[in-house]
């Protein structure tokens, strides 16, 4: 049956890439070694790291550069809150997590930011640059520029969304706590924007997932961050009575290991400063805001969409290729025929679902964005055709 184990031609296709000795099954994926650093701005040095100048991949901890320099283009009046900003098809493209906006359709400026602070959004962030620099590639040139000049001697950007590129964009824990301390010192106003927990983009709540904000007193911000290649990424700004420290772990094995890692650095170092040591609750419940119009969504901790569990898709219809037991075998699927699936809808993207039945987890891979059923079902027709499997799926 398709829908729990992936078909017989599936299987069939898997095994035989695993007797090639393309993909080990049972394979974890290899992610970054983790490192950290703690920034104290009082004494403005840093109070104690690991491994905090090992080159690393930022994953969305980029888009606080993408944020510094919309603030510095806000200051200096070259670009308005209530400016739009039209998407392009490049932008509109981009993996999850995101806004889901069509290309040729605007959003605003405050939007754009709000998105790209809250839900990650690698759309928002991509139509920023292009409408600020003209390109993703020149505006990480003004990334990296801007980098340099407030001592992140160690970092290359080369988008600003933070979606992995090889080895080519590169940061250090302590380059990205310089990072955080600047865009406190030069937009204090701005930053404040960094503690919304939630807000709606129109007419759905967007939950974020900086839940660390929620579970320790004290913190304010700053931006989580992941992908495969970089692991579970976190800045994080503690502000005790005026006494403001900035940490940053890079290299996550989970968001809670990353996240408890984060707390236990932040108890270590805030002791002796002579304010009392906020309380850690890491269980406590994330407080859920009620605007006028909610749906039912919690965005996940996954910002690249490729290897995690993406956003629920806010499309019509799906089609499922195939519900197997590993996560790495559902991506590699995805991988292999994604080429076909988008030359037969050019709006296809990958996603991988996870879902347990009788106490087993198992990953349905799958890709969304078809506008209707027949847009679905045409493109079930063509991967049938090719010996693959496929059912069409409504989103509800």
């Amino acid at each position: 049956m398709l829908g729990f184990c992936g078909g017989r031609r599936v299987r069939h296709f898997l095994a035989a890439l695993f007797a090639a000795g393309s993909i080990v099954l049972g394979a974890g994926v290899a992610l970054a070694e983790t490192s950290w650093a703690v920034f104290d701005v009082d004494s403005g040095v840093f109070v104690g790291e690991e491994g905090g100048s090992r080159i690393q991949p930022p994953a969305s901890l980029a888009k606080m550069m993408t944020l510094y320099i919309t603030f510095e283009a806000i200051r200096d009046g070259r670009l308005r809150w209530e400016d739009r900003i039209t998407v392009s098809r490049n932008a509109s493209i981009k993996i999850p997590t995101k806004l889901w906006v069509k290309p040729g359709d605007t959003i605003s400026v405050r939007e754009a930011v709000d998105g790209m602070i809250v839900v990650s959004a690698n759309d928002a962030a991509a139509a920023m640059a292009e409408y600020l620099a003209g390109s993703e590639a020149g505006f990480a040139r003004l990334m990296t520029q801007r980098a340099r000049q407030i001592g992140m001697k160690d970092t290359a950007f080369t988008n600003p969304s933070g979606l992995t590129d090889g080895l080519k964009q590169t940061t250090t824990a302590r380059d990205m706590a310089m990072l955080g301390l600047a865009l406190q010192r030069d937009f204090p106003k701005e930053y404040r924007l960094f503690a919304q927990p939630s807000f709606v983009f129109r007419g759905k709540l967007r939950k974020g997932h900086n839940n660390l904000m929620y579970r320790y007193g004290g913190v304010d911000g700053i931006k989580t961050g992941y992908t495969d290649a970089a692991g579970y990424n976190l800045a994080s700004s503690l502000n005790l009575n005026g006494h403001r420290l900035i940490g940053v772990v890079l290299g996550g094995k989970t968001a809670r290991a990353r996240d408890n890692q984060m707390a236990s650095l932040l108890t270590r170092f805030s002791k002796g400063t002579g304010v009392e040591t906020p309380l850690v609750a890491m269980n406590a419940p994330v407080p859920t805001p009620r605007p006028a119009v909610e749906i039912a969504m919690h965005m996940p901790e996954i910002e690249q969409g490729d290897g995690g569990f993406p956003v629920p898709s806010l499309t019509g219809w799906q089609i499922q290729i195939a519900a197997l037991p590993n996560r790495n075998a559902a991506q590699f699927l995805l991988d292999k025929v994604g080429g076909l699936v988008r030359s037969i809808h050019t709006g296809a993207l990958a996603q991988i679902e996870p879902t347990t039945r009788s106490g087993r987890t198992l990953y349905r891979a799958r890709f969304e964005g078809f506008e209707d059923q027949a847009a679905a079902t045409r493109a079930c027709a063509v991967l049938k055709s090719n010996k693959l499997d496929c059912i069409t799926v409504e989103v509800p």
